[in-house]
């Protein structure tokens, strides 16, 4: 197998922890694996040169202070693997052979970093060259940084250039687990996880794969996530499976808009269970949920409006918190999803601003991390989606 693995600043945080990654590259090599390694700072490296910058620095001066982490690391590690026997290199900003290349915006330039990662990868028979994570730099030669989570980009986005099997991210968690250990008991590590999936939680707070790295991610290339104390690369952890993909969607069928007020709904714990369970003891699929102040507005099927509104006042007879329910017809639904949205600053604005230039009222608008659900009238929905293909 073809594989680029990146251990972390945790994973690299140490003497002995830099041994154990040796370790287990060399017993990856042995086996007779191709290995292209990324290397974090060790440890809280960047963090503490970025704490000691207090004077004014631009962005160059800032970026050359911080990849000493990095440069630090992959001659650490380079000499681990030299001294169990492997022919390895490291590979920083500056080298002839550096793969990550971007434009004087940060973003990187695909056509000259493919080009490069390609080059680098016919050199994988027999050597490991240690590459520093979230470095990169411009056509200049000037150092760059790929942001926060950067590593972890640096190694997907090789990964898919350099034509690997697998990425292996080795970290100090066991893969992605059902909840926090340090939160929730019995917390277990989950085998298989979509990519889907993952960036979701990425972008609410899971720090197991940088969001950015995962749009990388294709069909064909395998992303694991492995505990530093694990030893080997190619087993256990988590298998991140599938590929992101940007689409724009249109709902074929009507939906219903049914708003349910009351006084205070928002300090009335259980209240938004006691409908979705009143919907679903009636088999009635809620499409979508929105909350106000003092409302809960709730998407299902037009076909499904009539049997749901009476669903619903039977819970607004039964609660007195709860006034009144009504509906609304002819709701149509479009949504996008792009795995760079969260990253888009205006986002909402580029959807919102075109319709209403061009005169259609939005009913509603929810979001998550990685889509946005716009919902206008049905006779609206073909205008709104040719503006929102446009857009996007």
């Amino acid at each position: 197998m073809r594989v680029v693995a990146k251990f972390g600043g945790t994973s690299l945080g140490s003497g002995d922890r830099i041994n154990r990654a040796a370790d287990s590259i060399a017993a990856a090599v042995e086996k007779g694996h191709e290995i292209a390694v990324v290397a974090s700072a060790m440890g809280s490296t960047t963090d503490d040169l970025l704490d000691e910058i207090k004077f004014e620095a631009d962005d160059k001066d800032r970026a050359e202070i911080v990849s000493m982490g990095e440069r630090t690391s992959v001659r650490m590690l380079k000499a681990a693997l030299t001294a169990r026997g492997v022919d390895a290199l490291f590979v920083e900003p500056g080298a002839d052979d550096w793969p990550v290349i971007t434009n004087d915006l940060g973003e990187v330039d695909v056509e000259e970093t493919q080009r490069r990662a390609a080059e680098l990868a016919e050199e994988l028979d027999g050597v490991v060259p240690v590459i520093t994570g979230f470095l990169a730099q411009n056509l200049e030669g000037e150092v760059t940084t790929l942001g926060r989570g950067g590593s972890d980009t640096t190694a997907v986005m090789l990964g898919k250039y350099m034509d690997a099997d697998e990425v292996v991210i080795v970290t100090d968690v066991e893969g992605v687990m059902t909840g926090d250990p340090r939160v929730v008991e019995g917390a277990r590590n989950v085998g298989r996880i979509t990519v889907d999936e993952l960036r979701n939680l990425s972008f609410r707070g899971a720090e197991v794969v940088a969001p950015s790295a995962l749009s990388y991610k294709d069909e064909d290339l395998d992303v694991r996530v492995v505990h530093y104390q694990h030893g080997d690369l190619l087993t256990g952890g988590t298998l991140i499976e599938g590929e992101f993909h940007n689409l724009i969607d249109m709902q074929e069928e009507p939906l219903a808009c049914l708003t349910v007020a009351g006084r205070a709904i928002r300090n009335r714990p259980g209240i938004l269970a006691d409908l979705a369970v009143a919907l679903r003891d009636e088999n009635i699929n809620v499409d979508s949920v929105a909350s106000g102040m003092d409302s809960i507005t709730m998407y299902v099927l037009e076909e499904s409006a009539n049997q749901a509104e009476a669903v619903l006042h039977d819970r607004v007879v039964a609660d007195e918190a709860l006034s009144s329910v009504t509906v609304e017809d002819d709701i149509a639904v479009i949504r996008v999803t792009g795995g760079e949205l969260p990253n888009r600053p205006g986002v909402i604005l580029d959807i919102v601003q075109p319709l209403s230039d061009a005169g259609i009222n939005i009913h509603d608008v929810i979001t998550s991390a990685t889509s946005v659900a716009i919902f206008v009238a049905w006779d609206d929905r073909e205008d709104t989606l040719e503006i929102i293909q446009q857009e996007f």
